[in-house]
């Protein structure tokens, strides 16, 4: 998804540098003197709009090729109202001018869009007659630049964005008729018949629709949630002197007993322990809401839209054009737990595994929040806020989710919907599926052993080999705008997910083990790691923009099909590496206990930073400037909010959700009474959140003493400390 706006984005600029514009910084859109005072004279448009419609007849507000009805009559007579009105010098007539955008200042160095001032156009009210309320109107109109120059070519991206405030009984059409005879008049262009200036889809009043039932559900069941949180919090802080004495229902619910094991910090230095996973994790939630800031910084309404393509030019472009290997980092986690674990409980059950269990341990656990996310998502983040983009600018157009909820709910939304319902879950879907044919594979290597790990491994190069011939067959370019969909397919981004499989494989077989290295070896080995890792990154950058399509897509299948091997390979040395005592910086950082909350939280987090993302850029009003810099402001705001969403949804939905899980099914443990004073970790709340089954870990709910099976980001993964000789806590077992 960041590669396709990204894309579709650099295109348009650089299909403006193309034609007859120059969009470098220092030369802007080049126009001759003629051009430019026709688009001044659009300046003030909104004077230039009622002087010139002062004395509106109602075939001025319908197309040419039909007769006015009655609700453009009403919508004649609300104007006709509105030019009194600024005869007669009434202020609410001239709040209508005066919160019309213009041309924006700063054309010429791409300030393509003017908002206008949308809260002074919908709050004008002015009651016109005993029956009769006339409200404002607030509209954006997409002006043809091309065509508005008087050149001949289809119309781009580029076109002017401005806004216009009418009466809210017209029409978009009656808007779009009277602006384009307006141009006619004032610039002498007619532009085309099939040019439409004004979306309904864009236009809006203070009127607001009533709650539907499955709104207030909504609202209903979180309250429910939220107010036995509380009760549960109440009683577990002020009615129980003795925690040993909780009743494991309060401690379920309780946000207290719930935070302790969300924020507690573990310094287990059992080898087997992975604590770079938390690093690992934490860094590519990280990268992954950062790119997507990104995508809102270059598609809001910016003063300097032209700088865009001098940034696209830059190797740092690639750093968030490559995001997509934040998502490989998850899908080699989550294979790597899913194997490291579930064959240790393999080999302590003698070979049986409660398959039926597994799936249902994984699904109870992950899909209470997908669920929840749905219904607010669709029915609350429209209630959030408002403003001229609010609800038009999305990452997805959430009201998909009113036909094809329940594809994600089944997790094959990636092959089933044309439109997938929140767009963060498509990742889910391939690891929910790769999760599924799990046992198939742990099977094999624990039956076969190496000469099972060999077919897992053969079965990565067909898959790999699959995705090249698909790619030269079809000429299906991934980098230059071909079929999104194709990445979004399990069998196509499997590769990560079987590299870190086939890994944990490897740790399962050397657990306990202490590999000795030489100093030669350990360099050899960083330094293959760091090559393959910022070749996967950066490989692209001789062959991007502005030289788009230079890259034959021969060369390009090779890219893709062997970087998605060639990026789990690195990790697999940097988690080897920390394991081992090699890791050194590397080791310290990623090892940091100060990742460890974040590594809890971070299936919450990638499940809710969207929301946030598309509510503070639904209610922008004015112009921002690009820049890395201010990116980055944005994306702290964002992300300190994702934080503090993502606990509330913890508390309220996963960890009491994941609570209940461990209570009912069989073969689970019934959590332990925390250790006091420092009210460790309950097995079922925390873990309930920990791994909320976001995890793709292990096969099974297994619960680590340590707790530390924290939610992976995009895919959950659990387990990230694995203890050798736990027995007692693996639960996936049959028997």
């Amino acid at each position: 998804m960041v590669r396709l706006t990204l894309l579709l984005f650099i295109c348009a600029l650089a299909k403006a540098k193309a034609s007859n514009w120059d969009v470098e910084l220092h030369k802007g859109v080049e126009m001759d003197v003629q051009e430019y005072e026709r688009m001044v004279k659009l300046r003030h448009l909104s004077e230039e709009f009622f002087g010139f419609y002062r004395n509106i007849t109602p075939s001025d507000l319908v197309p040419d090729s039909r007769l006015p009805t009655a609700q453009d009559l009403k919508c004649y007579a609300e104007f006709a109202q509105v030019t009194a009105g600024l005869l007669s010098g009434s202020l609410w007539a001239y709040r209508m001018i005066d919160s019309w955008g213009s041309v924006p200042a700063g054309i010429l160095v791409g300030h393509f869009r003017d908002l206008g001032h949308y809260d002074e156009c919908v709050n004008i009210q002015q009651a016109t007659s005993a029956s009769n309320n006339l409200m404002g109107q607030y509209c954006l109109a997409n002006l043809p630049l091309q065509q508005l120059l008087g050149n001949v070519g289809p119309t781009g991206m580029l076109n002017v964005q401005t806004a216009v405030c009418f009466p809210a009984s017209c029409s978009a059409t009656n808007m779009d008729t009277l602006l384009q005879r307006l141009f006619k008049q004032l610039i002498g262009v007619e532009l085309d018949a099939d040019v439409s200036l004004v979306k309904a889809s864009t236009c809006k009043t203070a009127e607001r629709e009533s709650y539907d039932g499955l709104t207030i559900f909504t609202i209903i069941l979180l309250s429910v949630f939220g107010a036995v949180v509380v009760l549960s919090t109440l009683y577990d802080y002020f009615l129980c002197e003795d925690q040993k004495k909780l009743p494991a229902i309060i401690r379920v619910f309780s946000a207290r007993f719930n935070s302790r094991g969300l924020f507690r910090i573990s310094n287990n230095s059992n080898p087997n322990v992975v604590h770079c996973l938390h690093g690992m994790r934490g860094m590519s939630l990280i990268w992954v809401c950062f790119g997507h800031d990104y995508i809102i910084a270059i598609t809001m309404p910016i003063i300097n839209l032209l700088d865009v393509y001098n940034w696209a030019k830059t190797p740092f472009m690639y750093v968030i054009y490559e995001g997509v290997f934040a998502v490989d980092t998850f899908f080699f986690i989550s294979g790597m737990l899913v194997s490291m674990v579930a064959l240790r409980s393999m080999e302590k059950a003698k070979g049986k595994l409660n398959i039926p269990l597994m799936y249902l341990h994984r699904y109870l656990r992950l899909t209470p929040i997908v669920a929840v996310a749905i219904l607010v998502y669709l029915k609350v983040l429209p209630l959030m806020a408002d403003g001229p983009l609010y609800g038009t600018w999305n990452f997805d157009y959430y009201k998909s989710c009113n036909t094809n909820w329940f594809w994600t709910l089944l997790y094959i939304q990636n092959y089933a919907a044309d439109r997938i319902c929140l767009a963060q879950t498509w990742y889910l879907a391939i690891d929910m599926q790769l999760y599924i044919i799990a046992p198939l594979l742990l099977i094999i290597v624990y039956k076969w052993g190496k000469k099972g790990a060999a077919v897992v491994l053969l079965l990565t190069l067909l898959l790999a080999a699959y995705l090249f011939s698909t790619m030269v067959i079809n000429d299906n370019s991934l980098l230059s705008g071909g079929d999104i969909g194709l990445s979004q397919k399990t069998h196509n981004r499997t590769s990560g997910w079987l590299v870190g499989f086939l890994f944990g494989y490897y740790l399962h077989t050397i657990r306990g083990k202490s590999i000795k290295l030489s100093r030669a070896t350990v360099w050899l080995g960083w330094i293959t790691c760091l090559a393959l890792l910022f070749t996967c990154i950066f490989a692209m950058y001789p062959y991007g923009f502005p030289k788009l399509r230079t890259l034959t897509i021969l060369s390009e299948a090779f890219y893709v099909s062997l970087s998605r091997i060639a990026w789990p390979l690195g990790l697999s040395w940097v988690v080897f590496a920390c394991m081992q005592g090699y890791g050194g910086l590397a080791n310290s950082f990623l090892s940091a206990p100060l990742w460890q909350p974040l590594s809890k939280l971070s299936f919450c987090i990638y499940m809710w930073h969207l929301f946030i993302e598309n509510l503070n850029a639904g209610r922008t009003r004015v112009n921002t400037y690009f820049s890395d810099y201010d990116v980055m402001l944005r994306f702290w705001q964002d992300f300190g909010f994702s934080v503090l969403m993502a606990y509330i949804m913890y508390i309220l939905i996963e960890a009491p959700c994941g609570g209940l899980e461990s209570l009912i099914l069989p073969n689970r443990r019934a959590p332990p009474t925390p250790k006091l004073p420092l009210a460790e970790t309950d097995p079922n709340a925390n873990q309930s959140a920990n791994d909320a089954e976001n995890q793709t870990s292990a096969p099974e709910p297994i619960q680590t003493k340590e707790r530390e099976d924290s939610p992976s980001a995009p895919p959950l993964e659990s387990k990230t400390e694995l203890e050798a000789n736990d027995g007692k806590d693996i639960d996936a077992t049959s028997g």
